[in-house]
C-alpha cells in the first residue's frame, strides 16, 4: 500500500513523501500501525533538520511519538489485537511498525494529549536521578514542553516549584498547569530572587532544562549547599567560557559544593526486566504517564498550540525555528492520509 512519511531531505528542507508500506512484512514482535496523530520533539528534530546530528543523516525520517490503531501484529504479539489504539515512539508517517515502547492508550483520553507521553518520559528522568524531596525547592530552567512537564513531574512529587523563562506566554501556560512560582530572568537579578523566594537557602535541585551550555554554568547559582543540579537538555552548539568559577562552585565548600547530573532519557532501561529487576524502565513510565494524563493529573492540553496536517510540515518547523513560542506544541494529524 501506499503511505505518506516526513522527510529531512537536506539541512533545513522538508517535504511530504510516499512510501511504500506492507502492513503483512511483520517481525514476530512488530505491530503495524495506522497514525492518527504524531508529535514533534522541537529541540532534537530541529537540531536533525540542521543536520547536526551525527546520528540522524540526511535524508532523515523524524519521529517521536505518535497514537494510532493497530491494524496487524506479529505472531508473538499477546499484549496488542487490531483494533487496538496504542501509543507508541514513532515516526512523523501515516504507517509505522511499531515493537518496543508502546502501550495501550486509556479509554477516554484524547489521542492528541496522550502523545505527550513521550515528552514527559524524557522529563521523568530528571525527578527519577535526582535527590528532590517533600517540600524541597526546585528551580527548572526553561519550560518548553520539557522544563514545563518536567516542573509539573515534580510538582506532583511534592517539591516547591520554581519554574523560569523569558518568554512571557511559557511563564502563563506554566501557571495554569500548576506551577507555584514563575520568574522571567529579564524582570531583575535572578539569583536574589530565588534566595528570596527560598528564606536565603536557594533551591535544593536545579534542572537545566533548555539545553544551553551558557544556562547550565549559570544554573549552579540558584542551588543552595549540596545542592544538585539536573542536565536535561541536551548541550548543543559551541560555547566558550571561563569555567573555573563554574568548577569551583563544584569543589568548594564556600561555593557550595554542587553536583551535576546528567539526566538522559536513554539511561534508563527500555524494559524492567526479568521479575521487575529495574524499579524504572521507560516503558514503566510510559504506562505512569499515560494514566497521569487519564487522570488529569499531568496537564497538557495547555501545551498543544498546534494541530497541523502533515502536508503543512514545512510551516510546523519553521514555526518552531522562528517563533518557539507561538509554536510550543505541534501534533500532525494524518487521519486525512489514512
Amino acid at each position: 500500500m501506499r503511505a505518506h512519511q516526513i522527510v529531512f531531505t537536506q539541512p533545513n528542507e522538508v517535504e511530504l513523501q510516499e512510501f511504500d508500506f506492507d502492513p503483512t512484512d511483520l517481525a514476530d514482535d512488530e505491530v503495524a500501525v495506522k497514525n492518527h496523530y504524531s508529535l514533534i520533539s522541537p529541540g532534537t528534530e530541529l537540531a536533525c533538520l540542521r543536520g547536526i546530528e551525527d546520528w540522524a543523516r540526511l535524508p532523515f525520517v523524524p519521529g517521536y511519538a505518535g497514537c494510532g490503531e493497530v491494524i496487524a501484529v506479529g505472531k508473538k504479539v499477546r499484549r496488542f489485537q487490531p483494533g487496538d489504539t496504542i501509543f507508541a515512539y514513532t515516526r512523523h508517517a501515516s504507517h509505522v511498525k511499531a515493537r518496543a515502547l508502546s502501550a495501550p492508550v486509556p479509554a477516554g483520553i484524547d489521542e492528541r494529549q496522550a502523545c505527550y507521553a513521550r515528552m514527559a518520559a524524557v522529563a521523568i528522568t530528571a525527578l527519577q536521578v535526582s535527590n528532590a524531596a517533600l517540600g524541597d525547592y526546585v528551580a527548572v530552567l526553561g519550560l518548553g514542553l520539557v522544563g514545563n512537564l518536567a516542573a509539573q513531574l515534580f510538582t506532583l512529587a511534592g517539591c516547591e516549584v520554581i519554574g523560569v523563562d523569558l518568554a512571557p506566554r511559557r511563564l502563563e501556560i506554566a501557571r495554569r498547569c500548576g506551577i507555584a512560582h514563575t520568574l522571567n530572568p529579564a524582570d531583575g537579578d535572578l539569583a536574589e530572587r530565588v534566595a528570596a523566594l527560598t528564606n536565603g537557602a536557594k533551591c535544593a535541585t536545579v534542572v537545566e532544562a533548555t539545553g544551553a551550555p551558557a544556562v547550565a554554568l549559570e544554573a549552579g547559582k540558584l542551588a543552595g549547599k549540596l545542592g544538585e543540579v539536573i542536565l536535561l537538555g541536551t548541550p548543543r552548539g559551541a560555547y566558550h567560557a571561563d569555567v573555573t568559577e563554574f568548577l569551583r562552585g563544584i569543589h568548594l565548600w564556600s561555593s557550595g559544593c554542587i553536583t551535576f547530573k546528567g539526566a538522559h532519557e536513554w539511561r534508563a532501561p527500555i524494559e524492567p526486566g526479568p521479575d521487575g529487576a529495574y524499579k524504572h524502565s521507560i516503558q514503566r513510565n510510559i504506562e505512569i504517564l499515560l494514566r497521569l494524563i487519564a487522570r488529569g493529573r499531568l496537564h497538557v492540553a495547555d501545551l498543544i498550540t498546534h494541530v497541523l496536517p502533515p502536508q503543512e510540515c514545512a510551516r510546523a518547523y519553521a514555526g518552531l525555528r522562528d517563533d518557539p513560542d507561538a509554536y510550543m506544541g505541534v501534533v500532525f494529524d494524518w487521519q486525512e492520509l489514512n
